[in-house]
Formats: C-alpha cells, sequence, structure tokens
C-alpha cells in the first residue's frame, strides 16, 4: 500500500512538472549505480522514478550529503547530487527476543533509535553504537541494570550489564579478593533490590606465648624428720606458644580461632618428700621425756561427773579409770592413738584412754576431729584448760604413724 502511495504521488508530481522550469545538471547515486541526468524538476520522488528508479518505503533521500525528505522540493543549490540510501534487514537481538527490521540508518545507535530503544551508558551495544551500517547487520542489544554497590560507608552507583554479581563489581573497578565476600554471591546473577554489599576481609595470624602451670608431687621419705618437708626437686612452668588467626571485615575484628599450640618447654614438676624419720628430742627445761612429734591441738576438759552423760561416770573406752592422767580424742582416730603417752603443758604426761565428742566441737568450733583432744581431770581438781595447747606425742614411736599425723 505504502508503494502504491507514493506512485500516485509520484503521478501528481509529473502532472505539476509538466509546466516549464529551468533545467539543471543532476547527479543520482543509487548504491553503486550513478545516473546523470538533466532535469528541471525538484522533487526526489519524481526524479527518481522518472529515471526508472523506485524507492521503498524505509529507504531515505540525501541531497549533497543531508536528508532531505524524498516528497518535498529541493532547496535552492548551484550543485545537485541526489544519494537514494537503501534499505537493508537489521536483526536485533535482546534479551527478550528477536525481531527483524528494515532500516536505512547511517549507524547501529541510529538504528535502534529509530526502534524505539534508548541507549545508556553501561548498555552492552555489539556492533558498538558508532558503528557505519553498510549491509545487512546483526545487533546485540542488552539493556544494562542500576545497582548501588556498598563498601563500607562508601556507595558508588553504577549501571551494567555484566552477567554476575563478580562481573558487576569487576566492571565498577572494585573486584572481590582474598576473602571478601559480596551479597548476593559474586556467581550469582542479579540483586533483587539493586544493591551490593562488599565486605572488605582480611586475617592476620598472632603469636603469643602461654604459661603451663607445674604440678606438685609429694612422697613420702623416712630420710626426712617426721612433720618436715623437704623440696627435692623444684617446679618449673613449662611454656607454650599459640597461634591465634584473627578475622576483619571492614576493619572490625569479628572471630579469633586458635590455629595451634606448640609446647615449647615441658613443665618440670615439683617434688615434696614428707618425713618420715622419727627423730626424738627432748620436750624441754626439766622435763626428762623425748617426743617423736609435737602438735597443736584445741583441748577441752572433762571429769568423771562433768562429762555431758547427766551423771557420774569412771569408766572410759580402754577400761582404765577416769580422772586425771587419761585423756579422751574422737572416737574415728581412738584405735589409732589409743594407749600413747602424751605430754601437754600445765597439764602433765597422760594416756590416750578414752573416746569424745568430736563431732559436735568440729560442728560448734569448726575445729578438725582429728585436733580435738579432751583433758581429764579427777572430780572436784578441774581446771579450765579451754584452747589450744601443744601436744607431745612420747617416746616410743609406734611402728605406723597415723596418717592424720605425717
Amino acid at each position: 500500500m505504502k508503494t502504491f502511495r507514493w506512485l500516485v504521488l509520484a503521478l501528481i508530481f509529473l502532472l505539476i512538472s509538466c509546466q516549464p522550469k529551468a533545467t539543471s545538471s543532476i547527479t543520482i547515486i543509487d548504491n553503486r549505480q550513478i545516473y546523470r541526468v538533466s532535469s528541471a524538476e525538484r522533487v526526489p520522488l519524481i526524479l527518481l522514478t522518472q529515471n526508472g528508479i523506485a524507492p521503498q518505503p524505509n529507504d531515505r533521500v540525501l541531497f549533497n550529503g543531508s536528508v532531505v525528505p524524498i516528497d518535498q522540493p529541493l532547496p535552492p543549490a548551484n550543485f545537485f547530487q541526489l544519494q537514494l540510501r537503501r534499505a537493508v534487514t537489521i536483526n536485533i537481538i535482546t534479551p527478550q527476543g528477536q525481531q527483524s527490521i528494515q532500516s536505512s540508518a547511517f549507524s547501529v545507535g541510529q538504528v535502534l533509535s529509530e526502534a524505539g530503544y534508548i541507549i545508556k551508558l553501561g548498555d552492552l551495544v555489539d556492533p558498538p553504537a558508532d558503528t557505519p551500517i553498510k549491509q545487512s547487520t546483526t545487533i546485540t542489544y542488552t539493556q544494562g541494570r542500576d545497582f548501588v554497590i556498598s563498601v563500607g560507608d562508601n556507595k558508588v552507583n553504577i549501571r551494567s550489564t555484566g552477567g554476575t554479581i563478580g562481573d558487576v563489581l569487576a566492571e565498577a573497578g572494585i573486584p572481590l579478593m582474598g576473602a571478601d565476600t559480596s551479597s548476593p554471591l559474586e556467581t550469582e546473577r542479579d540483586a533483587p533490590d539493586g544493591i551490593i554489599r562488599v565486605v572488605r576481609v582480611y586475617e592476620t595470624t598472632t603469636v603469643e606465648v602461654k604459661s603451663i602451670p607445674f604440678t606438685t608431687k609429694r612422697i613420702q621419705s623416712i630420710d626426712v624428720p617426721l612433720g618436715q618437708e623437704n623440696t627435692i626437686q623444684p617446679g618449673i612452668d613449662g611454656l607454650a606458644m599459640i597461634r591465634t588467626r584473627i578475622r576483619y571485615e571492614d576493619g572490625k575484628e569479628v572471630t579469633r580461632t586458635p590455629e595451634s599450640e606448640t609446647v615449647t618447654r615441658e613443665p618440670q614438676e615439683r617434688i615434696i618428700a614428707s618425713g618420715e624419720q622419727i627423730v626424738l628430742s627432748p620436750v624441754g627445761g626439766s622435763i626428762p621425756y623425748d617426743y617423736w612429734r609435737a602438735v597443736d591441738m584445741y583441748a577441752t576438759v572433762y571429769s568423771p561427773c562433768a562429762s555431758g552423760t547427766g551423771g557420774c561416770s569412771y569408766g572410759t573406752a580402754s577400761g582404765a579409770r577416769a580422772g586425771q592422767g587419761i585423756v579422751a580424742v574422737d572416737y574415728s582416730i581412738f584405735s589409732y592413738l589409743a594407749g600413747m603417752r602424751v605430754y601437754i603443758p600445765g597439764y602433765g604426761v597422760a594416756t590416750i584412754g578414752d573416746t569424745g565428742g568430736g563431732p559436735i566441737i568440729e560442728t560448734a568450733l569448726g575445729v578438725p576431729r582429728t585436733k580435738w583432744i579432751d583433758l581429764g581431770f579427777n572430780e572436784g581438781e578441774m581446771r579450765n584448760m579451754n584452747g589450744w595447747v601443744t601436744v607431745y606425742f612420747l617416746a616410743p614411736a609406734p611402728a605406723e604413724i597415723p596418717y592424720f599425723l605425717k
């Protein structure tokens, strides 16, 4: 229909051209065909059809190098060159599909513009937009996407056709390096909200020296006097080197991960010898007794009628008569000490021959039951000796030293 309309216009212009006009020499170029004619006609469509040239709807006409309407008279000029630029087939490929058009545009960009595409910085055009159109051509056009790249407190706006987030970052000059991460990940193809968050990550390793405390081992020795301790081997702390990896994200520490611990010096245990050697010593002063152990104990006093039984009792755990010279200890250790002779300053020599209520003393005064002794007195002769006293265990020493006296 367009061709028919143009033919009608050509006939009208042909009728008009019948009126006398000044003739001019005109050069007509149709692709590689060159025509030189003399004519007074000034309407391009009539000139072309008069010379057997049939223009198509998408062709365009250039007069002396400038595009002019095909159906309008040419402007006055001293030189007349008419060029018919033929339309060619253009295939436009986009992510949405492919279309074919006929165009006589001069460049790739002009083709796309006339086809309704608005090219922006960051769009992908192949061949480039300024590529001249000389023949049938395939154009690939990908519209860019707008992104905001956030790196710490900085933000970068970019329009990109990158296939992946990594491609977009590389195009923006913000590639991921080392342990850097992004959200979405660099292998993903799009950011739903248009925002790409980049986290700059770096890691360092620190080495610190840690002390390894030594332990203490106690042994029994017959070469050390009972009640004494000798250090046989001093303790030495060990040393260890600890490697720790520290992770920073955007300059802020986020994790510390111990990687290895290497012992550079093993700790040396301290060895202490506790004495088991029985060494007899004089009590001192004018007391002619030798003792093998002196122990501080908390003393209380009792008599046959003041023993807390509610009456008078002269019986004892050993069978001896209660009174001066018979002392009591807690029942839990009586079997170890029964019959031993002791000397208590201010009281005198006594025999361990009775048991008493050590748990009561332990609860009331906080004194361990193994550190309590009850001093017996004859009825009517009891004296107040409550408090801490030194108890000398007199010779001879037993064959087996009780554990609580070591």
